[in-house]
This record gives C-alpha cells, sequence and structure tokens, in this order.
C-alpha cells in the first residue's frame, strides 16, 4: 500500500514550528535547540520564504556573529516541498536526489507541515514490519510462533 505525506502528516503529533526571516539567527538556535528540532520553516505571515536547518546554521556561521545575524542571512530560499498527496516514496527519493532532510509541505500554496528524514524512514521500517508480520502469519496460517 502507498502512503501518502497527509497521511504521514495525520500520524505526526506537535507543533509546527516557524520563524521570520529577519529575527536574529540567535532566536533560530534557541528554538531548534529547546524543542529538539533540526530545522524551522521560515515564514512571512502564512507565506514559505526559507528554511534554517542546523547545517545552514554550521555551514555559515563560522564567518557570522548570532547576534548581528538574522535568520534570512543564513535560510535556504529556494525550497523543495511536497504536497500531502505525494506519496512516502517521492519524498524518499527527493531527499535522497537532493540530500535534505526535511521538506515542507504545501497545500494549495498553505503551510501545512513538514516531513523529516526520520519521519519517512520510520514509517518504511513500520511498513516492513507489518508486511514481514502478515507474511509470517500467512506462511504458519495463522498459528503462533
Amino acid at each position: 500500500m502507498t502512503k501518502t505525506v497527509r497521511r504521514l502528516l495525520e500520524n505526526r503529533s506537535g507543533p509546527l514550528w516557524t520563524i521570520t526571516p529577519n529575527q536574529p539567527a540567535r532566536d533560530a538556535i534557541t528554538l531548534m535547540s529547546a524543542k529538539g528540532i533540526g530545522a524551522l520553516l521560515v515564514t512571512e505571515g502564512e507565506q514559505l520564504v526559507g528554511i534554517i536547518t542546523e547545517r545552514d546554521i554550521v555551514r555559515k556561521f563560522s564567518v557570522l556573529t548570532a547576534d548581528t545575524t538574522s535568520v534570512r542571512d543564513l535560510m535556504t530560499e529556494r525550497v523543495l516541498y511536497v504536497d500531502p498527496d505525494q506519496t512516502v516514496e517521492d519524498c524518499m527519493a527527493l531527499m535522497t536526489e537532493r540530500h535534505v532532510r526535511h521538506l515542507p509541505v504545501l497545500d494549495g500554496g498553505r503551510l501545512v507541515g513538514i516531513v523529516s528524514i526520520r519521519d519517512v524512514v520510520a514509517d518504511v521500517i513500520a511498513e516492513q514490519s507489518f508486511m514481514i508480520e502478515q507474511l509470517e502469519h500467512y506462511i504458519t496460517g495463522g498459528r503462533p510462533r
């Protein structure tokens, strides 16, 4: 069975963390650290304008300072994203091909969530475990081990 991003998002809990592009980088670092997350979606109002990840901070931060640097200076502006009806396999392929760990989810241009590589891998593992269990059940004729 092919699972869509919409179904993957339905099983996630927790808020969608965002930040504005003009906030200091320190705010992004503090929020990511406090929430234990590796990426923040950068929004202006309802509009997705970028994404800032731990990688962005580490790679670009060496010549900057957190107090005087804005999120805009560190964020990735050309954001790859998916829509809720795309498959988990689509996400895996895009993440692998483009070497990204986070994909915002836009539904008709409206930000509705974010999918991480952790979400995708966990879903693939759960699906494989379910299939193995079903095959074992079929092979043993429903008898417990």
